[in-house]
């Protein structure tokens, strides 16, 4: 095992880091209590805190009550507009342009269409044209803008610079996404795949202090997940780890799946898989509650909710793509408690939304699970907000890791 040492200069850099978490983390406190905390001299945090002070990263707030004569302490707190963070996150069909102070306040958000499977080169040109605009409109000045955060759909490069496969968001694999949107914004960049992002925004708003490895599903358009061990998301030796939803359930005969293979998980559990298996079995014979309803109606509009309420109401065709769906998943997350013993299973879609759907879901969870595996098993606090929020909070992690330095690149 490598043995390496610290400088002073990254010796600094760590106890700013450290000082930028605490504070967003647990609010605004004394000079002395951050120096406790953190387990640094009082001197070494006044020189730290000055530093920020007169970079605008800090400011001072109200002085604590003193019972003696004495000076009273500042409390010390983040200033969350000293500067803010840009955000591209893309989807399928999809992108989401953002910007964002400190404290992941939204300053503007945009969604944008953009073609399936189009030229990489194409879509971020736009994407990137748009944003530059928008920055112009909301008057952002440059100099307050730390970076460019992106998440995107697929499998990233280690070194979080190339998309390997976006699985239809381009055309082409192995794309330059993070260096090209540097070179049309301007601005320094930072990316990973748009699962860990949302994972990463929960756990930056969570502030969720407890250790060991929790689990974050996304049950979307596809699914996807991640997982973080003691507050670190795992990536695994391929950029892969997580991949839950291509998890092979259906051996032979599956449905296609954007992935290549065929019969994985989304293409049984998905919304988009529970609406295609409604389409199927729509009939008056298979689906007499879903066929009354939708009839005279254009198929193409039908949404995993309608599924659910018919599914709800008694229809037999509903229940069985939904008891197929919820029951695939459900054994999928058990191997997940098996395998990696989380403290916390965090569910994140608009699936989840719905009291029939989660119920069935979590009574199915609990069949089959020990008493042994305490796992918390809850929606998102967060449910279908991140979206605004993922890109940006991957420019702003990055720059607290730096402990408020610029971004590699930037002016």
């Amino acid at each position: 095992m490598p043995i390496i040492g610290d400088n002073m200069v990254s010796v600094k850099r760590k106890n700013r880091s450290a000082a930028l978490r605490l504070l967003q983390e647990e609010g605004s406190m004394s000079r002395k209590r951050l120096a406790e905390k953190l387990g640094l001299t009082p001197a070494a945090i006044t020189k730290i805190a000055g530093e920020m002070l007169s970079e605008g990263l800090l400011r001072e707030g109200d002085a604590l009550p003193s019972g003696s004569a004495g000076r009273r302490e500042i409390l010390m707190e983040l200033n969350p507009h000293s500067f803010c963070a840009l955000g591209v996150l893309i989807n399928l069909r999809q992108a989401i342009l953002t910007a964002l102070w400190l404290d992941s306040t939204v300053i503007f958000s945009e969604e944008i269409s953009i073609p399936l499977s189009a030229p990489a080169d194409e879509t971020t040109e736009m994407l990137a044209d748009r944003l530059l605009a928008l920055i112009t409109q909301h008057n952002l000045p440059q100099e307050k803008v730390i970076g460019l955060g992106i998440a995107v759909r697929g499998i990233c490069s280690a070194d979080g610079r190339t998309v390997i496969d976006s699985f239809g968001a381009f055309s082409e694999k192995r794309y330059p996404l993070c260096r090209r949107m540097e070179e049309l914004t301007g601005y320094p960049a930072v990316m990973a795949n748009n699962v860990r992002a949302l994972f990463a925004a929960q756990m930056f708003l969570s502030h969720d202090p407890s250790v060991g490895a929790q689990f974050f599903l996304r049950c979307e358009y596809g699914i996807g997940a991640s997982l973080s061990v003691n507050g670190q998301i795992w990536h695994g030796v391929s950029e892969q780890c997580a991949e839950i939803g291509h998890i092979p359930v259906i051996p032979r005969g599956g449905k296609p799946c954007s992935c290549g293979k065929s019969g994985c998980l989304q293409t049984i559990s998905s919304p988009m898989a529970i609406c295609e298996d409604a389409r199927t079995a729509f009939s008056e014979e298979k689906t007499p509650l879903l066929w009354s309803r939708w009839k005279d109606r254009d198929l193409s509009a039908l949404q995993p909710e309608d599924v659910l309420e018919a599914a709800r109401n008694g229809d037999l065709g509903s229940c069985q793509i939904i008891d197929r769906a919820v029951n695939a998943l459900a054994s999928a997350l058990k191997s997940v408690i098996y395998l990696f013993d989380p403290g916390k299973i965090i569910l994140y879609g608009r699936l989840f939304e719905n009291p029939y759907y989660l119920s069935r879901l979590l009574s199915e969870m609990r069949e089959g699970v020990d008493t042994r595996h305490e796992v918390q098993i809850e929606k998102s606090a967060y449910n279908q907000q991140l979206e605004k929020r993922a890109a940006g909070l991957l420019a702003v992690d990055s720059f607290f890791r730096n402990g408020g330095e610029p971004l590699p690149g930037s002016n």
